[in-house]
């Protein structure tokens, strides 16, 4: 087995390697505005600290959100791209249960990134490997009742002290954490989703109101 794992559902560029027993080769990258820019060379810096070549991949692992409409799409679209050229399965993980698995926390905990607009996505986890709540888009103050007392992990948490006082790294998903509960998951015989993304809400760009179509006479 040898599984590349990657995400861009946060501010976070993420790559990993995983060979079955670990993780071999990993990089990670934040800037929001360049997931498309980062993420080939950090594919192929990865491969060549494994001293591997792309064709020796036997499957993708691929954050499927939620996460910004942008951003989201470049990390599914190239692990689709790879997954055909390659003739390999793609797996797409939660990208909040990749950020629960790394902080591997043993009691009730709250995941939570940043959704911009002053909202978070977010899920309610029973461990680090179990969550109890589909994720969801809600502003911090809707959801205070629902989180209190709860430790809780992820850029969104530590932007809203208020809503998440206990909030504590990491920020953002790493690949490598990806990675290892694919394997986790597949070993167990865990069927994983498709790598359609989870969006939760409309991309910024819309259709103008009133737009009319013109067609040539």
């Amino acid at each position: 087995m040898l599984l590349l794992a990657l995400d861009t559902a946060t501010p976070a560029v993420t790559v990993a390697l995983h060979d079955g027993e670990a993780v071999i080769a990993s990089s990670s990258q934040v800037d929001a505005r360049r997931h498309g820019e980062l993420l080939l060379p950090a594919v192929d810096r990865v491969l060549a600290d494994a001293g591997l070549k792309l064709d020796a991949v036997t499957g993708i692992v691929v954050g499927i959100g939620p996460g910004p409409y942008t951003g989201l799409r470049v990390g599914l679209m190239t692990a689709d791209t790879f997954g055909l050229a390659l003739g390999v399965p793609v797996h797409g993980v939660c990208t909040l249960d990749g950020l629960a698995h790394a902080a591997d926390l043993d009691g009730p905990f709250v995941v939570a990134t940043d959704a911009r607009r002053k909202e978070v996505y977010w899920a309610r986890y029973a461990d680090s490997r179990t969550r109890v709540t589909d994720p969801a888009v809600d502003r911090p103050a809707e959801i205070a009742d629902e989180v209190a007392g709860l430790p809780a992990v992820g850029a969104g948490a530590l932007l809203y002290p208020d809503t998440f006082p206990s909030a504590h790294e990491p920020q953002h998903v790493s690949a490598a954490a990806l990675a290892s509960l694919a394997v986790e998951r597949l070993a167990a015989g865990v069927e994983l989703p498709e790598p359609r993304p989870l969006y939760l809400r409309r991309p910024d760009a819309q259709v103008p109101k009133n737009y009319k179509v013109v067609t040539p006479k």
